[in-house]
């Protein structure tokens, strides 16, 4: 019973989680999510680009996109992080005169996500029927808009799912920026977590952070599975009163 009972208060002291949980609501969230979004969006358009490379009829193009994706994919992100922020900080310093590690966070966690974020983009790209782009050409559209407007579109809709798994990746990822050294302002979820497991020597303040990031993915996880039926299924179709069920009036009757 006396395991239990430290095992309870080691992990599960509620004390301080609730010394913990305004620190990370106020700053750590917020600060998480600015990570998270604009790493996504960042991410997002250079997939994009690098997706149009990779299926490019240039095989320059084609190399630069292969090249990139296999680098980028092949290193760890905890890696790509230190490289960048502790590499081009001296710079970042020069040019904007801030120590504020988040440009660079958000600069090596793009530069991760493009290399998965394009290879979906790609798969999405080129999983539409070749006949969709044969049509579009013989309506008179040139091969650029008939990519942009009719190919493009189509391919980015059956990868959604795929798109909001790769953001729950970017969610957890972004922990990893801590290495680069927070202000205290600066901190996210787990860094707080951290800083007050440190400081009390019990962790839960870090299941407190864990918690917190359930709360961010798990309804993501189960929005991911309801965009995929919704692709796979379609929309349900309203079902149209049957006429033979309906009532006989008496004009009917007579």
């Amino acid at each position: 019973m006396d395991l239990l009972e430290q095992l309870a208060d080691t992990f599960f002291n509620w004390e301080e989680m609730a010394k913990v949980i305004p620190a990370l609501l106020a700053v750590g969230l917020p600060n998480t999510l600015i990570l998270a979004v604009a790493s996504g969006i960042f991410g997002s358009l250079l997939g994009l680009l690098l997706a149009m490379m990779g299926i490019s009829r240039n095989a320059g193009a084609r190399w630069v996109a292969r090249i990139y994706t296999d680098i980028f994919r092949g290193l760890p992100a905890i890696l790509v992080i230190l490289v960048i922020g502790i590499g081009l900080s001296p710079i970042a310093r020069e040019i904007t005169g801030s120590r504020n590690p988040y440009p660079l966070g958000i600069l090596a966690l793009t530069l991760i996500a493009a290399a998965y974020i394009g290879e979906i983009f790609r798969s999405g790209i080129q999983s539409v029927e070749k006949g969709q782009l044969e049509a579009s050409r013989a309506l008179g559209f040139s091969y650029g808009s008939s990519m942009r407007l009719v190919v493009v579109p189509q391919g980015i809709r059956r990868v959604l799912p795929a798109l909001v798994n790769q953001f729950i990746s970017l969610l957890k990822d972004s922990s990893l920026v801590f290495m680069l050294g927070l202000a205290a302002s600066d901190r996210e979820i787990f860094r707080i977590g951290n800083d007050a497991m440190a400081n009390t020597g019990n962790l839960s303040p870090l299941v407190a952070a864990g918690i917190l990031y359930l709360i961010l993915t798990v309804p993501l996880t189960h929005f991911v599975n309801f965009i995929d039926n919704r692709l796979r299924t379609g929309r349900p179709e309203k079902k149209e009163p049957d006429e033979a069920a309906a009532p006989i009036g008496k004009g009917a009757q007579a």
